[in-house]
């Protein structure tokens, strides 16, 4: 899934500063985790995975939708080769972008409210880290910390939920792995190039009276321990585990990747902000799912409009059990696999 900017409404920052990873994760297996930690990560050029490929039965026209899993982090040295992928993409009418959200705050209202975001990254009263976690996790903080981060302060007057953010971006970075977008950029890319038609499905949240929210995000306490917690389990166990999956992916080892379970860490992370005050008084709770189903809205036209689309959406939403391939069956579609 893709997220939206940081303009006007920090609440929707926090998702931004999570990364894309806001599927519902299984936890990972702890007896997997310590057999992979130094699992290699494959370089070069790797093909990714192959196309699922999802029609409905009955269908006159025989239309045909292909679905590619998309996946962060990725190894920094990868070199995608999409020859399926672009194979596809010419002899398709549409291509589908991952879902995203869209906040929007008026005529200058991002300009107007980005100074207002200083500081929002700051415990609301001024509480040190060593003063808000307990002391074993703040032990734990402190090792992973001094590992990533070095020698750096200011992180610790930040919120638990903020500063497992940094941590975890730069844990990444050591590992030689790069979050977010994962491929979608280059299929977009590829797609524009060909003259094919980008559907994006997108939902709007407008953000009333922006400032004012900004300044409540400020004062409003967050119950963001347990996402912290959960953080520095995935960096302290599962490091290797990350780095399989993502050669799974790099490699198109489909089976592989359906059998590893999808590393959990931002769920917590995000649940503390779609749980607070601030998101559930103004109507924002359901964004992420809201989201979902515009991705499923907008493949279901497709494929039964155009007789070849390519749709793009995250790995992780396509194989959970109640994910996009689950509903999809459910309505009388069938999937088969690369």
């Amino acid at each position: 899934m893709i997220l939206p900017g940081a303009r006007g409404l920090a609440a929707v920052w926090v998702l931004v500063q999570l990364g894309s990873a806001v599927a519902a994760a299984s936890p990972a297996d702890p007896g997997q985790s310590s057999a992979v930690l130094e699992e290699i990560l494959v370089t070069g050029q790797q093909p990714g995975p192959g196309l699922w490929r999802v029609t409905r039965p009955g269908d006159p026209n025989g239309h045909v939708l292909w679905v590619l899993g998309n996946y962060s982090p990725l190894p920094k040295k990868l070199v995608w080769r999409p020859t399926e992928v672009e194979a596809t993409i010419r002899t398709s009418q549409v291509v589908i972008a991952p879902p995203s959200i869209n906040a929007s705050v008026g005529p200058l209202g991002g300009i107007t409210v980005l100074p207002s975001l200083i500081g929002a990254r700051n415990s609301p009263d001024g509480r040190r880290l060593a003063e808000i976690l307990p002391g074993d996790l703040y032990a734990r903080w402190l090792t992973l910390k001094e590992q990533y981060l070095g020698n750096n302060d200011a992180v610790e007057r930040w919120r638990p939920i903020f500063a497992a953010s940094e941590l975890y971006e730069a844990a990444l970075a050591r590992s030689q792995l790069v979050p977010y977008a994962g491929v979608w950029p280059r299929v977009e890319k590829i797609a524009r190039k060909a003259g094919v038609r980008v559907v994006e499905p997108e939902i709007e949240v407008k953000i009333e009276k922006a400032r004012a929210a900004v300044k409540e995000f400020k004062r409003t306490s967050l119950d963001d321990v347990e996402c912290f917690e959960r953080t520095l389990r995935r960096l302290e166990t599962d490091l290797g585990l990350m780095r399989e999956r993502a050669n799974a992916w790099a490699v198109g080892d489909v089976e592989r990747l359906t059998r590893l379970a999808p590393v959990e860490r931002a769920t917590a992370c995000i649940g503390v902000l779609l749980e607070s005050s601030l998101v559930q008084e103004r109507g924002y709770g359901d964004v992420i799912e809201r989201a979902r189903l515009a991705w499923l809205l907008a493949v279901e036209e497709a494929l039964a409009r155009n007789a070849s689309t390519l749709a793009v959406t995250s790995v992780d939403e396509l194989l959970r059990p109640d994910g996009h391939f689950a509903r999809l069956r459910r309505s009388g579609y069938v999937v088969e696999e690369p």
